[in-house]
């Protein structure tokens, strides 16, 4: 009964809020506990209890009513950070009072005038409960900073948020001022080796305050996409500053909580369903918070920071302590530790066990992409360690699942985004394509043809999958995924014949004379493929007869595109043909065999799916710097003026993308120019207006397309294998097959060209599709309580399917 007189009373006491048109007084205690004295109110009663449209009425009728409650709520965090909460009661106000502002703090955000409210000092608040011998700029506190103090001190609370030291606690409570955190980290792992108990309690009220945290955090999704990414997020950079002096072991705590978690637990089939797992929801918020809190230090936070703030930083490395703490990590076995939890975290929805649903598949794996990005990103030495061993493979392989899987769900274009550049950065180093060459022997049920083969065959099985069976959005992908094939060719020991007859069946559809010529960009992806195959002809010959034959069995295509026809009349026959048949690429011709057992097909989104729209992905060339691969295997960048692939950049110049910026089409990412052109020539045969291809423009790539190297060997082999079949009277691929392996091209082929890689480079655009990517996520994914549902976020559009 007790439930239910005091959500009652909590109602009441909103209403009053609500109804009151005179500024009621901070000092009038009676009227505010009303909103944290009470035992009883949970998260989803707060949000319950507490409609939006009230909240909106106090802010915009009794500003002054709706100040006072956010100080007033933050007071109560203050004093409860400062005396340690030692009653039951103190620490129900601490979480009374961390649900009601993280219920309000994103209407606070919303409207552009209440925004600088936490960032402005409240006349007579300093950190509430201390004498007035404090000096007086520490009296003076933004309102922001003494709430992310006070939340930094009780995330490290004992017996509330950790374990106590204290032993029985006679007479004292531990001292929260002289308290060493670095004692009282979450989890063994990086730089901690103690495990402390498991406490479902302490549990769940670190993920009571790491949500309001998070909230703190979400100011970013009230601001429009910049160009440019120098705007730093003010709450960020304070928590992550020198300020916080709990900024070490609580990084080591999100970082060990998230890589030591194991969904499976004691592998006790069925056992998420008999217990809570309150572990999970604490590892998906440290994830969200990492991902967040590991900004790039584009620019300076573009609030002034207070006094307190100004310090001088000469600190060695980023301002970002998180950032700085990641990037330092460098012992191998705290690379191991972070590998293998990221792994086995990525790999966890894809085990397969024989009694359906008996275990648990964790939700998150979005995040955790994003964080092993930033993980590769902000420290290189991380990176190698990945590529030192096949244990990349232990991600590589969650990753080709992830994307096969996503392939025709347009809700998912941004899963599909992140899984393509984390491959792309991989595949700019050479370990990758080597580790590559290991036999692939697991079974991860794959909606994909069956094959014998390594992991190289699956990557190139999956690429064919997604370009020929994924939906029209992820054009502006298929540069990225053959950069990719590009990138890892010079390595590749021995294809299988399924993922020979891929990359061939690949440049049929990209060799036709309609799409090459429908848009100013579709060459490009010929000459990817051409590069693949050349770089695999001149470095890994011997292992490669089912790719060899397969050339052989397609040489056609080759001859086709060496007398591509660039008149006018041909030219505009090829585009009348666009117009009958828009679809971008053949399905057919492409043997599709008996797909993997176990495997459920990839299926688009279900209607009324919610997903959040992204910001442009800059076209390859701007994504990428190439690198020569020189004899001993180092890189030597390549100066990029001279771009052979791309001589006709300004044939695009004709297409503007503002339309669909306006949001025309409710777009799911503004694209580039080229992009544009490509994706709007090749879905609408209505566009083809939009671009005039000319016979010069045609001669300008067709001259550079790199043939020789495969016309010679078609011009050695062909005969050679012609004369077998007739001498032998030979039909079986076999003995082809063992002629073409034994057989040399030594001495017969050009000069090999020197291997060129196209590696990943930062840049602005890919960090701010980072950001949007990263809070859409975390919009979408915080449901139960919806904190951010039906407020005005301004990075994202919200879509429904």
């Amino acid at each position: 009964m007790g439930n239910t007189d005091s959500k009652l009373n909590f109602r009441k006491a909103v209403i009053q809020l609500t109804t009151k048109t005179q500024p009621v007084e901070a000092t009038d205690d009676a009227f505010w506990d009303q909103f944290w004295s009470d035992t009883a109110t949970s998260v989803q009663d707060v949000f319950a209890l507490v409609p939006a449209a009230e909240i909106r009425a106090v802010r915009e009728e009794s500003p002054s009513n709706l100040a006072t409650l956010c100080y007033k709520a933050v007071e109560k965090l203050v004093q409860g950070a400062e005396s340690g909460c030692p009653t039951e009661k103190e620490k129900q106000i601490v979480l009374n009072c961390s649900r009601m502002l993280t219920r309000i703090l994103p209407y606070i955000f919303e409207d552009q005038d209440w925004r600088g409210f936490f960032w402005s000092t409240v006349p007579g608040a300093g950190r509430a409960g201390m004498d007035d011998m404090e000096d007086e700029d520490e009296g003076a506190r933004p309102l922001a900073e003494s709430l992310l103090l006070a939340l930094a001190d009780l995330l490290f609370c004992p017996d509330f948020t950790v374990h106590s030291h204290k032993k029985g606690r006679p007479d004292s409570v531990e001292d929260m001022q002289s308290l060493d955190s670095c004692e009282y980290i979450w989890e063994a792992g990086v730089g901690f080796a103690q495990s402390p108990p498991l406490n479902y309690i302490h549990d769940l009220n670190r993920s009571e305050l790491l949500r309001l945290l998070l909230t703190c955090f979400s100011e970013a999704m009230y601001l429009p996409p910049t160009a440019e990414n120098s705007i730093l997020n003010p709450w960020v950079t304070f928590f992550c500053s020198a300020e916080n002096r709990h900024a070490l072991p609580l990084f080591t705590s999100l970082l060990n909580v998230v890589c030591a978690y194991d969904p499976v637990g004691y592998g006790i089939p069925y056992n998420h369903l008999l217990f809570s797992d309150y572990r999970e929801q604490l590892v998906e918020q440290a994830v969200q918070i990492l991902i967040v809190t590991l900004e790039h230090e584009g620019g300076q936070p573009y609030r002034p920071p207070s006094p307190s703030s100004m310090e001088e930083q000469d600190s060695v490395g980023p301002n970002n302590l998180f950032v700085n703490y990641l990037s330092r990590i460098h012992r191998e076995e705290d690379y191991d530790f972070v590998l293998k939890g990221l792994a086995r975290l990525l790999t966890n929805p894809l085990t397969q066990t024989y009694l359906p649903n008996s275990t648990k598949k964790i939700q998150f794996h979005q995040e955790l992409l994003v964080l092993f990005w930033k993980l590769c990103d902000f420290n290189k030495k991380f990176l190698f360690f990945v590529l030192k061993s096949s244990d990349v493979l232990d991600i590589l392989v969650p990753i080709l699942f992830y994307l096969n899987d996503a392939r025709a769900d347009q809700s998912r274009v941004g899963l599909m985004h992140i899984g393509v550049f984390i491959l792309l950065l991989l595949s700019g180093e050479r370990n990758f394509g080597v580790r590559l060459n290991k036999p692939y022997s697991l079974h991860v049920p794959m909606d994909i043809p069956v094959f014998t083969g390594t992991h190289a065959d699956l990557l190139i099985v999956v690429f064919h999958k997604i370009i020929t069976s994924g939906h029209q959005r992820l054009q502006p992908l298929y540069d990225c995924l053959l950069t990719i094939v590009v990138n890892v060719s010079p390595y590749l020991k021995s294809l299988s014949m399924v993922a020979a007859n891929k990359l061939l069946h690949l440049l049929e559809a990209f060799s036709t004379n309609w799409f090459l010529f429908s848009a100013p960009q579709n060459h490009h992806l010929a000459f990817f493929l051409l590069e693949a195959f050349n770089n695999i002809i001149q470095y890994q010959f011997d292992g490669n007869c089912n790719l060899v034959y397969a050339i052989i069995r397609k040489r056609n295509v080759f001859h086709q595109l060496a007398n591509l026809p660039s008149d006018p009349a041909t030219i505009q026959k090829a585009l009348q043909r666009k117009r009958k048949s828009p679809n971008a690429i053949s399905r057919t011709s492409s043997q599709e065999t008996v797909s993997m057992e176990g495997s459920r097909p990839a299926v688009p989104a279900e209607p009324g799916t919610l997903k959040a729209s992204l910001v442009a992905i800059p076209g390859i060339d701007k994504l990428t710097e190439k690198s020569q691969v020189s004899e001993d295997g180092t890189m030597i960048a390549v100066p990029q003026a001279e771009s052979p692939q791309t001589p006709e950049h300004s044939a695009a110049a004709g297409t503007s993308d503002t339309e669909s910026i306006s949001g025309r089409d409710n777009e799911d990412v503004f694209y580039t120019e080229a992009e544009m052109a490509r994706r709007r020539l090749s879905s609408s045969s209505s566009s083809v207006s939009h671009w005039n291809p000319k016979p010069d423009w045609v001669l300008s790539w067709k001259s550079k397309l790199p043939l020789q190297t495969i016309m010679r060997l078609l011009q050695v082999l062909v005969p050679q294998v012609e004369k077998i079949c007739i001498d032998k009277g030979l039909t079986d691929e076999s003995e082809i097959l063992k002629f073409l392996q034994h057989g040399t091209l030594v001495g017969l082929l050009p000069v090999p060209h020197p291997i060129l890689i196209r590696k990943y480079q930062a840049n602005a655009g890919t960090a701010m599709w980072f950001r949007t990517y990263m809070w859409g996520v975390i919009y979408l994914r915080n449901v139960d309580p919806p904190i951010w549902y039906d407020t005005d976020v301004r990075l994202f559009e919200i879509q429904r399917m």
